[in-house]
């Protein structure tokens, strides 16, 4: 067995266990571990099998079969980058919105505690 191949091999594993213990530990969401688990079976399974690495490269169009996988992580890692590009989106959104709730409430707040005031003096006099 080659050194890439060893290499891919063990940080494929490496990853899998890891996510696992993330789920498990509560620290990563399950629908954020379900891309990472797949990718890490996936990249297991080419490495695993040569012959397989080496079909998959060649109908790809890439004549050195360990490229395929670097391949697979920078597609992968480029799927990650979107989807939390689109939950940072997301959350910006929500965030601008509820700071903009927050101000339309404490005017309000404000509004009725001044018309208190008023209403204290009033009686008052």
């Amino acid at each position: 067995m080659d050194l890439t191949k060893l290499a891919s091999l063990g940080i494929s594993i490496g990853i899998f266990v890891f996510v696992l213990w993330l789920v498990r530990q509560r620290r990563l969401r399950e629908k954020y571990a379900i891309l990472w688990l797949c990718t890490s079976i996936f990249v297991i399974f080419l490495t695993a099998s040569r012959r397989v690495l080496e079909v998959a490269a060649l109908s790809v169009g890439i004549y050195y079969p360990p490229s395929l996988l670097f391949l697979v992580g920078v597609l992968f890692l480029l799927m990650v980058v979107i989807g939390q590009s689109v939950t940072l989106s997301r959350l910006s959104e929500s965030n601008h919105n509820l700071a903009q709730e927050m101000a339309l409430l404490k005017k309000k707040l404000e509004d009725l505690g001044g018309e208190q005031k008023e209403r204290e003096k009033a009686e008052k006099v």
